[in-house]
Formats: C-alpha cells, sequence, structure tokens
C-alpha cells in the first residue's frame, strides 16, 4: 500500500505562485513515474504534470506549460509541483498519483489539496 499526501494549496492571487508537496510513504516509489491532476468544480479530472523516477523525463499539459514545473526528490519520496503565473482558471482540487513500471495508469492517488486562485 502506497499513502500519498498533498500539501501546499491554498488561496493565491492571480499571477501568484503556490508549490505543491506530495509525500508518499508504504513504499519505495523505485522506477515509478509520478503524475498530478487536477479536477475543477463540474469538470472532468485532467493531466497537468508528470515525471519519471530519474526526473529526466517530465511531461505537461499544454494550459500549464511553461508556468508550472514538476520535481521530485526520490531520498524524500517526494514529489512537487511549483506553479508560476497562476491563473483563476487553474482553480481546482490538485492531486498526485503513482504510475508503477511497466503500468500504463496510475494506482494510487491522494486526496488532493484546493488551490483557489482569485482573479
Amino acid at each position: 500500500q502506497v499513502q500519498l499526501v498533498e500539501s501546499g494549496g491554498g488561496l493565491v492571487q492571480a499571477g501568484g505562485s503556490l508549490r505543491l508537496s506530495c509525500a508518499a510513504s508504504g513504499r519505495t516509489l523505485t522506477g515509478y513515474r509520478m503524475g498530478w491532476f487536477r479536477q475543477a468544480p463540474g469538470k472532468e479530472r485532467e493531466f497537468v504534470a508528470a515525471i519519471n523516477w530519474s526526473g529526466a523525463a517530465t511531461n505537461y499539459a499544454n494550459s500549464v506549460k511553461g508556468r508550472f514545473t514538476i520535481s521530485r526528490d526520490n531520498a524524500k519520496n517526494t514529489v512537487y509541483l511549483q506553479m508560476n503565473s497562476l491563473k483563476p482558471e487553474d482553480t481546482a482540487v490538485y492531486r498526485c498519483a503513482t504510475q508503477p513500471p511497466g503500468k500504463g495508469s496510475y494506482d494510487y492517488w491522494g486526496q488532493g489539496t484546493q488551490v483557489t486562485v482569485s482573479s
């Protein structure tokens, strides 16, 4: 079992920044890809960013490219999402998830942290 706990969300004005953290416990995530997703009220969950085990490969949704940066510290079993130049449309619950090696889907999910961007 893997437990994922997100933190760092909050209320910020448009143009501001937040840094989300996702701490994993229960298992060392060797080889795991980690992802961030978000879901706004009344909308479907959408992919935000992902990072491979080494951190050498990342990918982003077009809507956040150039503004968000995903990173990880494997010694701390933690993945981060630095969010800059935030927009009201970034308002959502942000959740992290794990993708085991060789699997195409994410298996463990955190509860999420709320990000609210005011205009």
